[in-house]
């Protein structure tokens, strides 16, 4: 276990200090994201946090401004847990509840402490949000405050558990929806980091029908050579997949999804217009933005 987790560590900082020096544009590993690992123990599937210990390294290299992004279903405590006191990460995680579900925590109220007030975000989202209210929530948060922030380089957790068919969690994304959020995070690698983005992996229940599509989209976009939703699976891949589970393998790339979703406005809306509310108002105005403004 501890060979294994260790490994895991040294390609995420392997990645993150192949970005940081131009030696690549971007990296991926998604045997790493193991977001809940804290200082002094593992916790929730996780022995070693290789996400704090990548930004550790790039903040070790020079690094002075680290955006962290975090879409996986459960709460990303172990980074925010590493950074909370320091204002050179902003971390933003989007995830469903602490209210009704591991690890209990992601409150709006959580925002950082001492000097760092304002470096964490987070929104907690309700148990049954799709792809059109889970789009306009990261719409609305993530791309204003990484704006605001100004990272110099972008580190992003891609956990697919936020799929309907997880089951460990509430939520009800498709891979198109996922796939959705891995090309806006290119973007902004790339309008705010000069392309610097290491993307990691996560929590992925779904091992037949999830886990291999979703995680291939982002080594995809990641790469330049983004996958077509519509595309179909390798035959041989299906093969495989009833060769060694009995299951139906999924036809396509994707679940056809949209990846559409309405702009957020505040004013009278939905659960999760109101999460995305508490968020703006708990950190938006320690930004120097305005938490009514749906521009920002």
């Amino acid at each position: 276990m501890h060979e294994a987790s260790a490994r895991i560590v040294g390609g995420s900082v392997a990645g993150a200090l192949a970005v940081w020096s131009g030696r690549a544009g971007h990296a991926v590993n998604f045997a790493g994201g193991l977001h809940h690992a804290m200082p002094s123990a593992g916790s929730g599937f996780c022995v070693y946090n290789d996400a704090a210990v990548a930004i550790a390294a790039l903040l070790a290299a020079g690094a002075e401004r680290v955006g962290y992004v975090d879409v996986d279903v459960h709460h990303g405590d172990g980074v925010q847990a590493a950074f909370y006191a320091d204002p050179r990460v902003l971390t933003i995680s989007l995830h469903e509840s602490g209210a009704t579900l591991f690890p209990g925590t992601g409150s709006p109220r959580e925002t950082g402490s001492g000097n760092a007030v304002g470096s964490a975000v987070n929104v907690a989202l309700p148990g049954g949000t799709d792809d059109a209210g889970w789009l306009r929530a990261f719409d609305a948060v993530v791309p204003g405050l990484l704006r605001a922030f100004r990272p110099q380089v972008l580190v992003t957790q891609h956990g697919c558990d936020s799929h309907r068919t997880d089951p460990l969690a509430h939520l009800d994304l498709t891979v198109d929806g996922q796939r959705t959020s891995y090309e806006a995070l290119h973007l902004l690698s790339h309008e705010l980091c000069a392309g610097r983005w290491l993307a990691l992996g996560g929590g992925g229940y779904q091992v037949v029908a999830v886990v291999p599509r979703a995680w291939t989209h982002l080594v995809a976009t990641a790469a330049g050579a983004p996958v077509e939703p519509g595309r179909p699976t390798p035959s041989d891949w299906r093969a495989l997949v009833t060769d060694r589970t009995g299951q139906q393998a999924p036809e396509t790339m994707g679940d056809g999804g949209s990846g559409r979703h309405a702009r957020w406005h505040p004013g009278p809306g939905d659960l999760v217009d109101a999460a995305i509310l508490a968020t703006r108002l708990a950190v938006y105005p320690l930004h120097g933005l305005d938490p009514y403004d749906p521009r920002d």
